[in-house]
């Protein structure tokens, strides 16, 4: 495998959404997000109405570079991760910033559909794809 650099500094793609936004790169077949959210937001507020599910669907394994996040598993379960913290969570989830800072973190397996918003889109992209168009940037 060939060396290769990325930086989320110059993403591939940024998706932004009510009080947040994804900073994506794709690099060695591997998708890195940044996702940044800032207070106030939760997911089932600002991207719900967007994705059309019920709670995440994205499985996450994260960094938590700063901020203070709460996350509800559809279990009811409850945890809460701030700055140097690493996570794993399964799809069935609610999130939100907890204070006034800004929730940084990098995700290294739930950002590639994240704030997408439908299947059908996300369908209509990988069609689109295939053939070497690019017609959603």
């Amino acid at each position: 495998m060939p060396l290769e650099k990325k930086s989320l500094n110059s993403p591939d793609e940024i998706r932004i959404f009510p009080k947040g936004k994804v900073e994506l790169v794709t690099i060695g077949g591997v998708t890195f997000g940044r996702g940044t959210f800032e207070p106030g937001w939760k997911w089932s507020e600002s991207l719900k109405p967007i994705v059309k599910t019920q709670s995440c669907e994205a499985p996450h394994t994260q960094y938590h570079v700063s901020g203070r996040l709460k996350v509800r598993m559809d279990d009811g379960t409850e945890e809460e991760f701030g700055p140097g913290d690493v996570s794993v969570l399964s799809s069935g989830h609610d999130a939100w910033v907890i204070g006034n800072e800004p929730v940084v973190v990098i995700d290294i397996t739930g950002m590639t559909h994240y704030a997408e918003e439908t299947k059908k889109k996300r369908k209509e992209r990988n069609s689109v794809s295939k053939f070497g168009l690019d017609l959603f940037h």
